[in-house]
């Protein structure tokens, strides 16, 4: 048999000194796993986007030193006396024939004074004095009787709670409540010519809040023998950081992870009740829990609740509740996707230009131009802005609810208001939301970072690792509570 030269690929391989597909280098005789060895993509698919919620209160506030582990602040009281539980003795109960009196005796049932922590009854509690001038109104109305009626101070028993009074109406006091409960206001006083001036005096009463920074921690963790072992990986980072990154990709996670936790705890955190397994923790964890924005806007500020509002009507409660309050000109709405859908909704249906809402207005409506369905913001008494809160979408986080408390949406007053700071001892302007982090000359707890271990650099420690600690103390203030609104189902 004549001799011949062997020619078929794989018995007689000749390696390429670079990656170049020849006939001599090329594999036949591969098994299963040779033949679907993965293609490997050094950069990382983001396929969630950007994963971070901390954003919103970069947004609306500010971040200031303390250097103390309780902070206090003063904020304004009414300027008016109002009443809104009182009784007479001098009343009736409809349809039985009216009973009028020209003076009448009537108790101040309300739990405290107006703007005031003391409570009715003690010394100098009533806010109204001989001579001041009020209306009083029933709470509620019986046809054919009136209900409103203006008279004087004559004599005011703190000790009582009770106020003695004399009508202007020549018929005297008719109240036509049958609940005998009805409100009262002063609206100013007189006096005979001669007299001596008023008696007494109003002090003004500021309502004292208060809050404690808490103490956040975190640590990330790399064993020596692991940072021995170099593996690249081209990223793209939530806070704008792009390159390759080895055994630190989980580090810098961590820190964006903590980041978020500064304002998540900033948002939801409360305060440890007395007796409560918080406080009573041992080791190293729990205390006495702080302040959120909202634990206090549910507890000192509005609450909507049973779904979104979806009408103007319901906006009009909102703006009349606003009224009552500091009347903020501009508002922020920070919401969730659904919120933000029914705003849109109820706004393009205002519109009776187009079938739905829609309407083009005086431009050309090219086959290729995009609607704008969404809107920014509406006035309506005040300007109310809308914004998507990330927080509120997010499904590890409050986007994730299915059930329970569902947070819609927060309403946040723009600007600042000027409140009485107890430790600096005189007035301050401060964003209606701030962030107050321990600080002094020598120590800053706004976010520390620090390294421990024997590897990565650090040799105070002789743990074979590296580990990279993080903390924080800080707290939020939310002054004016009575200017937010949150949105709960």
């Amino acid at each position: 048999m004549a001799g011949s030269v062997q020619t078929t690929p794989g018995f007689d391989l000749q390696p390429s000194a670079q990656q170049v597909p020849l006939a001599t280098n090329y594999i036949t005789n591969f098994d299963f796993l040779n033949q679907y060895l993965p293609d490997t993509y050094e950069k990382e698919f983001e396929r969630y986007g950007n994963r971070t919620i901390s954003s919103f209160l970069r947004m609306v506030g500010a971040e200031m030193p303390s250097n103390s582990d309780l902070i206090k602040w003063a904020e304004q009281g009414r300027l008016h006396t109002k009443y809104v539980n009182c009784t007479s003795a001098a009343t009736y109960t409809p349809p039985a024939a009216v009973a009028y009196v020209d003076t009448a005796t009537i108790t101040i049932n309300d739990t405290l004074v107006p703007n005031r922590a003391t409570t009715i009854g003690t010394a100098g509690s009533i806010a109204i004095r001989v001579g001041q001038t009020i209306m009083i109104s029933s709470k509620t109305i019986a046809a054919g009787v009136a209900t409103t009626n203006k008279a004087i101070v004559t004599d005011v028993d703190t000790a009582a709670g009770t106020i003695d009074v004399a009508f202007y109406d020549a018929q005297g006091f008719a109240n036509g409540d049958a609940t005998n409960v009805f409100e009262i206001f002063v609206y100013g006083s007189e006096f005979k010519k001669g007299q001596a001036g008023m008696t007494g005096s109003l002090e003004a009463d500021d309502e004292i809040f208060e809050t404690s920074p808490i103490i956040l921690k975190d640590k990330y963790a790399v064993s020596g023998s692991d940072m021995a072992q170099i593996g690249w990986v081209e990223v793209t980072t939530e806070n704008g950081a792009t390159g390759y990154l080895w055994y630190l990709k989980s580090e810098h996670e961590t820190r964006l992870r903590f980041d978020d936790y500064l304002e998540t705890s900033m948002i939801e955190a409360v305060p440890a009740e007395a007796g409560s397994g918080a406080i009573a923790a041992g080791g190293a964890v729990g205390n006495k829990g702080t302040e959120g924005i909202f634990y206090t806007v549910e507890n000192r500020g509005n609450v909507w609740s049973g779904g979104n509002p979806e009408s103007l009507s319901d906006f009009d409660d909102i703006i009349r509740r606003l009224d009552k309050q500091g009347s903020i000109e501009e508002n922020v709405i920070f919401l969730n996707r659904n919120f933000g859908f029914d705003i849109d909704d109820m706004l393009a249906a205002q519109n009776s230009y187009g079938a739905g809402g829609t309407s083009y207005g005086l431009f050309d409506n090219d086959k290729d131009m995009a609607l704008n369905l969404g809107f920014t913001g509406f006035r309506r008494g005040y300007d109310f802005y809308k914004t998507d809160w990330k927080y509120l979408n997010d499904p590890t986080m409050r986007g994730g609810l299915t059930g329970g408390e569902v947070v819609n949406g927060l309403l946040v007053p723009a600007g600042s208001t000027t409140v009485y700071d107890q430790v600096l001892g005189k007035n301050a302007k401060r964003p209606f939301l701030h962030v107050r982090y321990r600080a002094s000359e020598t120590e800053d707890r706004r976010y520390k970072t620090w390294i421990t271990g024997s590897a990565g650099g650090a040799m105070n420690s002789d743990l074979d690792a590296m580990e990279v600690h993080f903390l924080s103390e800080r707290a939020v203030c939310t002054m004016g509570a009575n200017n937010f609104f949150i949105f709960k189902d």
